[in-house]
């Protein structure tokens, strides 16, 4: 499906890798100009011209630390106006609450979560003022499924769901439509090397990484390009309907019925 995005200028964070870059080649492959951001330059520098060669589109690359203000402003002067913002910079930790002392949840809010909320208003101005835009904050099924066990990320993931919500239902009357998506496990590569360690734990062979996603609904994680091509629909004019909305990406993970069941 042709989505109708050529000539627009989309800017994706934490791009240089995982959901991010596979967001970013997505929006390429339908003929946007990207702007990717991450905090490593060697990496931009390498999957910016990856895309340019496999798409023929002007990919441009620019490094900086979106935990910290300066950072944010920075990279949102340096891509001027865009039509399309895609927040996915950002991991949070795992662990209980007593696991996570102040510091290193701050640290990871200050780029997930206070990341997204700042270049969101410094994207978000110019886009109301044009009357048109997209922004698409990449959140998680932690958001809608409490862990304590993951608790700074649920609670981010909580939280950037609400925004987007909040804001989407108001950024409509100004022609900005504003949502998140929510992925479940993704193959990514950071979810292999975890996934690896679990299976060296349960099965004592890393190799069989994927037996442990086993008591999943589809008995696999997505793959990076099934999250970007929903992605790339809703920044697309098919989807002109949809503001202030959570999309669940999950394979059924947050209704199936034998969740806390042990399967065999």
């Amino acid at each position: 499906m042709d989505l109708n995005l050529r000539g627009r200028r989309a800017l994706v964070t934490g791009s240089s890798k995982g959901i991010g870059l596979a967001i970013a080649r997505a929006l390429a492959s339908e003929g946007c100009e990207v702007h990717l951001v991450a905090r490593t330059q060697p990496d931009l520098e390498r999957v910016t011209a990856q895309i340019k060669a496999d798409y023929k589109v002007e990919a441009t690359g620019h490094p900086a630390d979106l935990s910290s203000s300066a950072g944010v402003k920075t990279a949102a002067a340096a891509c001027g106006d865009v039509d399309i913002l895609v927040n996915c910079a950002g991991a949070i930790p795992r662990g209980t609450l007593l696991d996570i002392d102040e510091d290193r949840w701050r640290k990871a809010w200050d780029l997930k979560l206070f990341g997204t909320i700042n270049l969101t208003r410094e994207i978000y101005g110019p886009m109301c003022k044009r009357g048109n835009g997209v922004i698409i904050n990449i959140a998680g099924i932690a958001g809608e499924r409490p862990d304590a066990y993951y608790i700074a990320g649920s609670c981010a993931n909580a939280a950037l769901i609400m925004f987007s919500r909040s804001l989407g239902g108001d950024s409509i009357r100004y022609g900005v439509r504003v949502l998140a998506v929510n992925p479940g496990p993704v193959e990514t590569e950071k979810h292999i090397n975890d996934t690896k360690r679990l299976a060296k734990e349960k099965f004592g062979d890393e190799n069989r990484w994927r037996d442990v996603m086993s008591g999943l609904p589809m008995k696999r994680a997505a793959t990076t390009d099934e999250v970007s091509g929903m992605v790339a629909f809703l920044c697309s004019d098919f989807a002109s309907y949809i503001s202030g909305s959570s999309i669940t990406i999950d394979g059924g993970l947050l209704t199936d019925s034998a969740i806390g069941v042990k399967r065999g």
